[in-house]
């Protein structure tokens, strides 16, 4: 059994980053929170069914080595931090990420003070963002979000990991950003050159002609294509801000079968494709976070309770990323080919 990733974009969302306090018993208490979700969703969103209350756990690294223990999944480790020139996409910590959408920002909030009562001293917040629904499922720059979006067995076959890791077939990856935009100076900017920066009309959302569009344009350079074929992700991005403090946002959550997609579209945003043809929005919008998340199946979030993992050290390298692991400006990801969605050995 999948947990809920594919959901319609909501109206509210809650994006909460944990870490992990030391000590056996904050890891069981941990495990025994995460065995339960489904039953907690249940029990907060009965209020109201037609809300669709889902939620999703995900695991990073150390959040696996001490939850989960060897074997960890293939693809997991530190979010690679990416630096070229100017722009960079950070790395920050996360044991956990719980990803929460309703059609009520009520239930969305009830269900996360829930869990974080439960997880009670066992845990410490890294990051909490709460997102809405922006108009016609905009984002704050004022065009359309997720429109590209596989659905059905395409979603399927983009977002869960098959008979190449069976151990965790049925799984999933994710990675976060949250990015926050210089409002003025993209407003600033006149609509035309916004839509050559994106790759879609403003108004209409459609994308832009080949013959017009840019090749640093934000789709353009997000689009990862092999052997033919597109290699999709399912973005359930949200809009946050607070207008008193100047702060206007996105939160970018992308789920994928394999991390490698998602970091192939981050190369070609920061690096470029070829390197220095990058992306255009970077000029007004810096990432401030960036983690990796691994998310079970719902079997074994279940399993959690009965049969708890064997934790093991968190530092070790042969599982983690060194510091060599970062993008650098000559375009160099380190990651192999995408072909056949597995890790590249």
């Amino acid at each position: 059994m999948r947990q809920p990733v594919i959901q319609p974009l909501r109206r509210a969302a809650v994006f909460l980053i944990l870490t992990i306090n030391p000590g056996r018993q904050n890891e069981d208490t941990v495990r025994s929170v995460c065995a339960n979700l489904p039953k907690l969703v249940r029990a907060v969103g009965f209020r109201e069914p037609e809300a669709e209350l889902s939620c999703v756990v995900g695991l990073g690294l150390n959040g696996c080595n001490r939850l989960l223990g060897r074997p960890l999944p293939a693809e997991l480790h530190l979010f690679k931090e990416i630096v070229a020139g100017p722009r960079r996409a950070v790395s920050t910590p996360g044991d956990l990420i719980f990803h929460i959408r309703g059609e009520r920002r009520d239930l969305c909030f009830e269900l996360e003070a829930q869990i974080l009562a439960q997880l009670g001293e066992s845990v410490a917040t890294a990051d909490e963002v709460a997102a809405f629904r922006y108009f016609d499922n905009r984002d704050l720059l004022g065009f359309v979000d997720g429109t590209e979006n596989p659905v059905g067995d395409e979603a399927i076959r983009a977002v869960f990991i098959g008979e190449e890791d069976a151990t965790f077939a049925g799984g999933s990856y994710v990675i976060v950003q949250k990015y926050l935009h210089d409002l003025g100076a993209w407003n600033a900017l006149p609509t035309e050159l916004q839509e050559k920066i994106i790759g879609r009309t403003k108004l209409s959302d459609v994308e832009l002609d080949d013959s017009v569009k840019p090749t640093s344009a934000h789709n353009a350079l997000t689009t990862i294509v092999e052997g033919g074929l597109e290699k999709k992700i399912y973005r359930a991005n949200g809009v946050f801000g607070q207008p008193a403090k100047g702060e206007f946002g996105t939160y970018f959550i992308g789920y994928a079968r394999s991390p490698l997609v998602i970091e192939q579209m981050l190369q070609n945003m920061f690096v470029g494709r070829p390197p220095g043809n990058y992306d255009r929005l970077l000029d007004v919008s810096r990432a401030i976070t960036g983690t990796l998340f691994f998310v079970p199946s719902l079997t074994l979030l279940e399993a959690f309770a009965s049969q708890p993992g064997m934790p093991v050290d968190a530092a070790d390298n042969s599982i983690q990323t060194s510091p060599s692991d970062s993008l650098a400006g000559d375009g160099s990801l380190g990651i192999g080919s995408l072909k056949g969605w597995a890790r590249d050995e």
